[in-house]
């Protein structure tokens, strides 16, 4: 397998575009399945994720065909020759679930395997089949699989109230909401940006829905749905991560795309660190002000609050920040799987559950590790930039999954970082 060869090489200076959100178009592209009408997606990520949603619509019959080097799909379902979703395929990512709801919606039956993914946490589907029955959905788990059964005339409006926030299940109920019959309210739903790009993108189809970015969100069911062309909103989690980049290895760099509307929350802890975020007409330039990084406590919380997904990044900058920091992770269990990584760099980190303690030291050494999951992975490379010697990253196939070009993006300014292709 291939490894990633990271040695610390101090400042780093200029611009770093920020791709369009993995998250964001692994959600939108079984939106395809809902309409026979093309779907145009540009601003795509060129990901490994995407490759394999990619695989499975077309499992399905869709037709999705990657143009201008694979920053636009263009996507078109208007004759698909099945409605199962193979284990095969869906073992691969958890995004998989997501055709569940489209398919259900459009043509009144499905059979999706149970998905796999990062080994962060449960991360159970029960949540996206109690949203699916509450619109009269006849479920049965079966042999590995969602067996999925719409009422007679399809599926009908209802209210679904979601017990704990999920992007996933808000995904899947508000996209097989559009076709039901009558009027969907969702009841604490998701508000990730991720959620009203999706909603967006279905309203340009001819959907009718309100309350996006709120934690109530009412869809009136359509007839059917048109084609649309939509850009991809940009990638707050790759965002976030390169804007820790010159926090940990001091200079100042501009993530070109980024706006703070996308990670208020982490520029909040940025500050009270010392980081300096500045809004740009391009983006955001960030640097680090006089002085070391100061040690901040997080919390991960849904969308307005801290994301899970940038909590294993913020904790390879405090372990070399000024005093002791508390990370509580309230989203996944078992996501400080990096910290035992970390600490073989000479990070001092005290985990108890769902709590990791990080004293900073005055530096990290460079040593072989392992990415253990995507967010991880990234989060390795950047305490592997700001540690004495060289870092050797193995099992980088978790970083083709989320990041792209990231070799490329960080040697443009000043990292000395590149791969080593495996025997």
């Amino acid at each position: 397998m291939d490894s990633i060869l990271v040695t610390g090489n101090g400042p780093l200076s200029g611009q770093i575009p920020i791709a369009g959100a993995k998250n964001a178009c692994l959600t939108l592209m079984p939106a395809t399945l809902l309409s026979d009408e093309p779907l145009t997606l540009t601003n795509a990520p060129r990901l490994s994720d995407i490759r394999t949603m990619t695989t499975l619509l077309q499992s399905l019959g869709a037709e999705v065909q990657g143009l201008q080097d694979d920053q636009v799909l263009a996507m078109s379902s208007h004759d698909l020759t099945g409605t199962r979703a193979e284990y095969d395929i869906v073992r691969k990512m958890r995004a998989s679930i997501l055709v569940l709801g489209p398919l259900l919606a459009r043509y009144g039956h499905a059979e999706v395997s149970l998905p796999g993914g990062c080994a962060i946490g449960a991360r159970p589907v029960d949540l996206h089949l109690r949203a699916l029955e509450a619109m009269g959905a006849e479920l049965e788990l079966k042999e590995g699989y969602v067996h999925a059964k719409a009422p007679s005339g399809g599926l009908r409006g209802g209210v679904v109230e979601f017990p704990l926030v999920s992007v996933g299940a808000t995904e899947n109920a508000l996209m097989a909401a559009t076709l039901a019959n009558g009027t969907t309210v969702l009841k604490n739903a998701a508000r990730e940006p991720e959620i009203v790009d999706l909603a967006q993108c279905l309203r340009k189809m001819g959907a009718q829905i309100s309350g996006e970015g709120t934690d109530t969100i009412e869809i009136q069911g359509v007839a059917r749905l048109g084609g649309a062309t939509h850009r991809v909103v940009t990638d707050r989690i790759e965002l976030g991560t390169y804007m820790l980049a010159p926090a940990i290895c001091g200079g100042e760099v501009e993530c070109l795309g980024g706006t703070i509307a996308l990670v208020e929350s982490f520029c909040e802890k940025l500050d009270a660190a010392g980081i300096s975020v500045e809004e740009t007409p391009d983006g955001l330039k960030v640097s680090r002000r006089n002085g070391a990084v100061r040690a901040v406590d997080v919390v991960t919380e849904p969308f307005p609050g801290f994301p899970t997904d940038l909590q294993a990044q913020m904790m390879a900058l405090l372990c070399t920040a000024e005093g002791t920091s508390v990370l509580e992770e309230k989203i996944f269990e078992n996501r400080f799987m990096h910290a035992p990584e970390l600490m073989r760099m000479g990070a001092r980190i005290d985990v108890h559950g769902g709590t990791a303690t990080v004293t900073g030291v005055e530096k990290l050494k460079g040593a072989p590790v392992m990415a253990t999951d995507l967010r991880a992975s990234v989060s390795l490379i950047l305490a592997g930039l700001a540690a004495e010697g060289e870092t050797v990253l193995s099992r980088v196939y978790h970083l083709d999954r989320g990041y792209e070009h990231v070799v490329s993006k960080l040697s443009a300014v000043g990292a000395k970082i590149e791969r080593v292709k495996g025997d």
